[in-house]
């Protein structure tokens, strides 16, 4: 009884040691995204890096696979251009900076923290399903009135070539991938290991409302975006399914990219309550 009190007593010193690296990074997600200084965001977060390798080696060497992604997406503009050239480049950084962290973990680190569990073999429930429908529903109700009366919109182009619209939606639908690959398979994954699940969650959290506010989503897009990382994260906990988590993404994204046309063009998709 003495010994597992004080394995948990230590358990637990542990966790509240590792805590300030892990507010020192949420810190440097909204220094480099949120309000895009970047040099105070790169100080910060080699400030991190720097304490978790004094109180945890192991929180060092994952927090240093967390900080290559952001460093890597730092890189290049993030916005909603959909010049192929402007995909392309930042196509490049955002696979770069799923791979980096996940190769490292698996040839360097030689373990298999970071996983992309597709087939799971485990069917949706009932419940999975009505949350889909949900995210719909919910989608159709709170985007226009989120994007039109604010002027969100705006910060994507006007898509009304085929080509365009293509391109736009594609672009949405990658990045919506994207953000479960990376802030959920990856960012999640690695801060479980060392965190409790919410104290994870809600840094993963930080970051993925930083990285999407740069992106676009100004005026009090955080307030959909946050808990909507925090469900996402949640979720994943429970299905273990990226399957599912790109699903519920994809379809939010969908009513996103038909908000979009009809905000630019009022004439077109006339289902909106707004």
């Amino acid at each position: 009884m003495t010994t597992n009190l004080s394995t948990q007593t230590a358990t637990h010193r542990l966790i509240s040691w590792n805590l300030l690296p892990g507010l020192l990074l949420a810190a440097s997600g909204f220094l480099l995204f949120g309000v895009h200084w970047r040099p105070g965001g790169y100080l910060v977060l080699a400030a991190a890096l720097v304490a978790a390798a004094i109180v945890n080696r192991a929180l060092a060497k994952d927090l240093l696979l967390i900080a290559a992604g952001l460093g890597i997406i730092s890189l290049v503009q993030i916005n909603t251009d959909i010049s192929w050239e402007h995909m392309i480049i930042m196509g490049i950084a955002l696979g770069a900076a799923v791979l980096v962290p996940y190769l490292t973990s698996r040839f360097v680190y030689r373990d298999h923290a970071i996983r992309f569990p597709v087939a799971t073999g485990q069917r949706w429930t009932k419940v999975e399903w009505w949350y889909l429908i949900a995210v719909v529903v919910l989608g159709w109700i709170l985007l226009p009135v989120y994007m039109i009366p604010t002027d969100v919109y705006q910060n994507w182009p006007a898509a009304t070539a085929p080509d365009e619209i293509a391109r736009l939606f594609l672009g949405t639908n990658a990045l919506g991938i994207w953000d479960e690959l990376f802030f959920i398979c990856t960012c999640f994954t690695l801060l479980r290991r060392h965190f409790p699940d919410w104290q994870a969650n809600l840094i993963q959290a930080v970051l993925f409302t930083s990285f999407l506010w740069e992106l676009g989503f100004h005026a009090w897009g955080p307030l959909l975006i946050f808990p909507f990382a925090l469900v996402q994260g949640w979720i994943f906990k429970q299905t273990k399914s990226l399957s599912y988590i790109v699903s519920v993404h994809l379809l939010f994204d969908f009513v996103l990219f038909l908000v979009l046309l009809h905000a630019h063009n009022p004439e077109w998709l006339a289902i909106f309550l707004y």
